[in-house]
């Protein structure tokens, strides 16, 4: 029995140290595995909106998991150089984080093909003085990512002007030097070109005043291991299904679109409302949006393009109040007067539902969503118009950035003749649903610092070198 026992105990042993050894991480990786992505808690790779996952380098990785077969574990880097560190170590399969190919990291690790470009911006506050050259960095407080491809850019023209200094600061996101600039705690920060359109929205006031270097790819990176050469084939057979399918451009125009035509004068207006006209109309849009199933923020960015929160608003052709109803429309809603800000808003919520509603099945969103806004501004019949003239033009009627592309021709005395409903600004449409995407997304990202993946401790030493100087995360 003793012995019997003791034999039990053996097996159980040795079962348990079998467990204690670890798999290989690329060890015959297949469908229904684990793929474990590092990433960062940034606008344009990974962030949470209200609970749901998102963020474009989000999107791409999943649609590449889904097409393998693999389940996504996200690890997320509160630095740049922990995020390197941690791929180095072969603590993940991949790092999706929109970041640039440079020689040094091309060295330490497999980097797929480049699935988009970007370029380092050098970015200042408007009114102060403009870099225009390399030399116009010297004595200027630079800011820039710890362990980013900007400090090798730096470090490079540091060895023409070895006056040049800057600091770097231990954070992954640019959205944290984007403030230090706009509160006068640096000068000049270092930003990539694909978050610079993305950030500026919150920040109207930074401009770029010059190129630090040429145009870059963006790469995922995987570690040097056993099997990752593999795996980087395999991204990279995805990353041309996903180009030659359009679907790259539909997640680069659901994710960046509404950065197009954004000027800044009107970014800077539409911040100075949030803070002095919007707090008086945020509850009840809240209480609308919530009634008729749509996300408050979108209500609150047709209400802003259409009246500019001002309730008693009118245009030269009678449409009037917040959401601009014109008096057929207000009958047909049930709207006794548009002036008043719950009826208005209740009329146009419902509006738009239904727009939403009548558009055929086979439209996914979010471009279910611009096309109703397209039809709120000219129409369902000259947004049908342009949906078969995008089909004639080869192109996907399901898409709105195809869509989007045939909306001129509604205007065009060539072409509108031969439509069924003739004439509509179409220009007009097309701009009118580019700066609503443009302040919803102002309106997201407002709320993501509130929503940020917080480090579990404080960051950083202070350290120092010839060149730099690195600080703890500033924010």
């Amino acid at each position: 029995m003793v012995q019997h026992l003791a034999h039990l105990l053996s097996i159980l042993c040795l079962s348990l140290l079998a467990g204690c050894v670890e798999r290989p991480l690329f060890d015959d990786l297949k469908a229904g595995d684990e793929l474990v992505v590092l990433t960062r808690n940034s606008p344009t790779t990974y962030y949470f909106d209200n609970d749901r996952e998102t963020g474009f380098d989000y999107e791409l990785i999943k649609a590449f998991a889904d097409a393998a077969g693999y389940k996504v574990r996200i690890k997320v880097a509160f630095t740049l150089e922990e995020l390197i560190h941690s791929l180095a170590a072969g603590e993940a399969h991949i790092a999706a984080a929109g970041l640039t190919a440079t020689p040094e990291r091309l060295e330490r690790f497999h980097a797929s093909k480049p699935y988009l470009t970007q370029r380092p911006l050098v970015v200042y506050k408007s009114g102060l003085s403009r870099p225009r050259t390399a030399t116009d960095l010297i004595d200027r407080d630079i800011i820039v990512l710890a362990g980013s491809s900007h400090s090798e850019a730096l470090a490079g023209i540091a060895r023409d002007l070895p006056k040049l200094r800057w600091r770097e600061i231990r954070a992954a996101d640019t959205l944290e030097l984007m403030q230090l600039v706009a509160e006068e705690k640096a000068d000049l920060a270092i930003v990539d070109s694909v978050e610079f359109r993305m950030q500026q929205r919150l920040y109207p006031r930074l401009v770029a005043g010059m190129e630090l270097d040429d145009e870059a790819g963006m790469v995922w990176y995987l570690p040097k291991l056993p099997g990752a050469e593999a795996l980087t084939d395999r991204v990279n057979d995805f990353f041309d299904t996903f180009k030659e399918s359009g679907a790259l451009k539909a997640l680069q125009d659901q994710h960046f679109g509404h950065t197009r035509g954004a000027s800044r004068i009107g970014s800077l207006t539409f911040q100075q409302k949030i803070h002095s006209d919007l707090p008086k109309w945020q509850s009840l849009i809240e209480t609308v949006a919530k009634d008729y199933r749509l996300d408050w923020r979108l209500l609150a960015a047709v209400a802003y393009q259409e009246s500019h929160w001002n309730p008693r608003a009118r245009s030269p052709t009678g449409v009037r109040g917040l959401m601009m109803i014109t008096r057929a429309t207000a009958q047909d809603l049930g709207v006794d007067n548009r002036l008043d800000p719950e009826q208005s808003l209740r009329g146009g919520a419902r509006f738009l539902k239904d727009l939403v509603r009548r558009l055929p099945d086979d439209i996914a969103e979010p471009d279910r969503t611009w096309m109703a806004l397209a039809a709120y501004n000219i129409g369902m019949g000259h947004l049908e118009d342009a949906r078969i003239l995008t089909e004639r033009a080869g192109l996907d009627p399901h898409r709105w950035q195809d869509v989007r592309s045939q909306l001129p021709a509604l205007q065009d005395p060539d072409v509108y003749p031969g439509t069924r409903f003739g004439f509509a600004r179409g220009r007009e449409a097309m701009t009118y649903v580019d700066n609503i995407r443009h302040y919803y997304a102002a309106l997201r990202l407002r709320e993501l610092p509130n929503n940020r993946i917080q480090p579990p401790i404080d960051m950083g030493e202070l350290l120092s070198s010839e060149h730099t100087r690195v600080l703890p995360r500033a924010l």
